[in-house]
Order: structure tokens, then C-alpha cells, then sequence
């Protein structure tokens, strides 16, 4: 089975810096979901106005042809509903794990305001909460992201081991 990974979890959980991390850790590569939003969908959310449906879904299916595609990899993605991480599944041509990024929302949102030169306003935290679908154990690792950044990497390489790159 070849490696497909998505980092998942709101807006400022740490996508990106665990992402990047476990690239280093298990020597494939990391792609960030941001760089996959189209342009239409950045501006949006430049402008503080969330992302329904509609707008997701081209991205999803950018996330999920990077699976298909480019695996081994990780990929950071929101993936905040089920419907949506069906949807990367059924395009990813394989099997996906996801990894949910797990923190409460004071710990989010200081994160989110201590970050410069992110697209994904604060304001916009909330919208990410209210539609946030949490993956059961049966769909995805989960794990509490308030703790160090190695031990977060530690926490997750067990739930993938058995995976070949």
C-alpha cells in the first residue's frame, strides 16, 4: 500500500508545521492544501467570508489528484466534514489516512493571531468550528495538538506505521 495522508483540522491547528514534520521524519514529501485553494476561494477568504460547499469542492478535488498522483505524500487539508474527506477518498486512487489535529478553540485562536502573513483571518475560526464533522477512530488518528510540536510527530508515526512509502 503506498503512503496518502491528510493532516487534517481547523484553520490554525498546525497543519502545516506537523505536515512538514513528519516530511522530514518519514522522507516524503509534504504538500500544503492552501497552495491548492483557487484563486476565487482565497479571496473569499482574504475577505473574512467562509467557504461553503460549492467553493470547496474544486479544492477537494486538487487535494485528492495530489493523492492519486503524487503519492507517496502528506497533504494538509481542512477537511472539516465527512462529505468531504468521501470526497477526497473517492478521487485519492487508493486508501487515505487522515490525521485529525485536535485543540480547543482559545489555543486555536491564539495561534491563528500570533501567525503572520496567513489569507485565513481569525475572524473566520468560528465558521471553521461550526462546521467541523470530527472523524470517529474508525476514520481518522486523532490526536491533541497542545504540546510540542515533536511530540505531536511522536504521537502520529505510531498510527501510520505498517504504511510503505
Amino acid at each position: 500500500m503506498t503512503l496518502r495522508v491528510v493532516i487534517m483540522g481547523v484553520s490554525g491547528c498546525g497543519k502545516s508545521s506537523v505536515g512538514a514534520a513528519l516530511s522530514v521524519r518519514l522522507g516524503i514529501p509534504y504538500r500544503d492544501g492552501d497552495d491548492l485553494h483557487p484563486a476565487a476561494n482565497v479571496a473569499k477568504m482574504r475577505a473574512g467570508i467562509p467557504l461553503g460547499d460549492e467553493d470547496r469542492w474544486p479544492w477537494l478535488d486538487r487535494v485528492a489528484n495530489v493523492l492519486r498522483r503524487e503519492a507517496p505524500v502528506l497533504v494538509g487539508c481542512s477537511a472539516l466534514r465527512r462529505a468531504y474527506r468521501d470526497r477526497i477518498r473517492a478521487g485519492a486512487g487508493g486508501p487515505v489516512r487522515f490525521v485529525h489535529l485536535t485543540g480547543g478553540r482559545a489555543v486555536i485562536a491564539a495561534r491563528m493571531a500570533a501567525r503572520e502573513g496567513h489569507y485565513m483571518p481569525p475572524s473566520l475560526l468560528d465558521s471553521q468550528f461550526a462546521t467541523l464533522e470530527p472523524p470517529g477512530p474508525e476514520e481518522a488518528f486523532s490526536i491533541d495538538i497542545d504540546q510540542p510540536l515533536a511530540a505531536i510527530v511522536d504521537g502520529i508515526l505510531p498510527a501510520l506505521s505498517g504504511e510503505t512509502r
